[in-house]
């Protein structure tokens, strides 16, 4: 228990300092970081892959086109979540970013019950229904939806349950995503090397901070993985609000990004959601199964 809640905690840390790195890529473009973290986590994982000799599960993927289309599709929503966090970072909206993240695991419960058929429990829906509220008063505070959050939040969500679904751990699941996503992150570098974008006039200490992102983008993982299988799904459920927490004191503190009175209560209504959804969460776990 006490190691899976330091592996999970290590890996939200991650997850939440990442518009630093993201912060000191600025100077390259968001599409061009993205391509470069898809090849480059290729290159980490495929290490990996062959120190763990873990290849087996992949003649079954090959043998199977419906295994093949289902993971190009996870790797869509993965690169698209990836280019709207960057994207976000580089345009000084990382507290947008974070609300994406607070809201998925709510998006998660909506998602369970319209794909997975699940029930969510009344106070679910209290805590949902309080988060939709957020959600309007940003948009009335603002005069637009907070688009950024709601992107990020759809696609992560969307791609958790895709990943649900799937047999295949988090390694290999990455190692797939990230081989059907090269050939198109490869062809697009070189076109725009050609054009003068990708990589063409990057000097090596940028060259070396984007071929950081292969294990900055595979490490939380596996330790979000080992975290996982060591401690209750609630457990798991309370730590993964590090992450935006972290990213929204950056946005908030560091790159100094407005939070007025109204954006601070749209804001203070979804927190409000998020500890209705995990207390609720928390006492139904407790409660013993009906007949014992």
């Amino acid at each position: 228990m006490t190691s899976g809640v330091l592996h999970a905690s290590i890996a939200y840390a991650m997850w939440g300092l990442l518009p630093l790195y993201f912060h000191a890529l600025a100077a390259v473009a968001p599409i061009d970081v993205v391509l470069h973290r898809s090849l480059w986590s290729l290159a980490f994982v495929g290490v990996l892959l062959a120190v763990l000799h873990r290849w087996e599960w992949l003649r079954d993927m090959v043998r199977s086109p419906r295994a093949l289309g289902t993971f190009a599709l996870s790797a869509l929503l993965l690169s698209s979540n990836w280019l709207i966090y960057v994207w976000a970072v580089h345009q000084g909206r990382v507290v947008d970013a974070s609300l994406g993240y607070f809201i998925t695991p709510l998006v998660n419960v909506v998602l369970g019950y319209f794909v997975l058929h699940e029930r969510p429990r009344p106070v679910q829906w209290i805590a949902l229904g309080v988060a939709a509220a957020g959600v309007l008063w940003l948009t009335v505070a603002a005069g637009s939806l907070p688009w950024v959050g709601l992107a990020l939040a759809a696609t992560f969500g969307l791609y958790g349950l895709m990943r649900k679904m799937s047999r295949l751990g988090a390694l290999e699941g990455l190692s797939l995503e990230t081989a059907l996503l090269a050939p198109l992150a490869a062809g697009l570098l070189a076109w725009r090397s050609s054009q003068g974008g990708g990589t063409h006039g990057l000097d090596a200490s940028v060259m070396g901070l984007l071929a950081l992102s292969g294990p900055l983008t595979a490490l939380p993982l596996l330790l979000f993985a080992a975290g996982a299988r060591r401690m209750p799904l609630t457990t798991l459920g309370v730590l993964q609000y590090i992450s935006p927490t972290v990213q929204f004191v950056l946005g908030v503190w560091l790159f100094n990004e407005p939070l007025g009175g109204s954006r601070l209560a749209g804001f203070m209504l979804i927190w409000l959601a998020l500890v209705i959804y995990t207390a609720e969460g928390l006492v139904a776990m407790r409660k013993p199964p009906v007949g014992r």
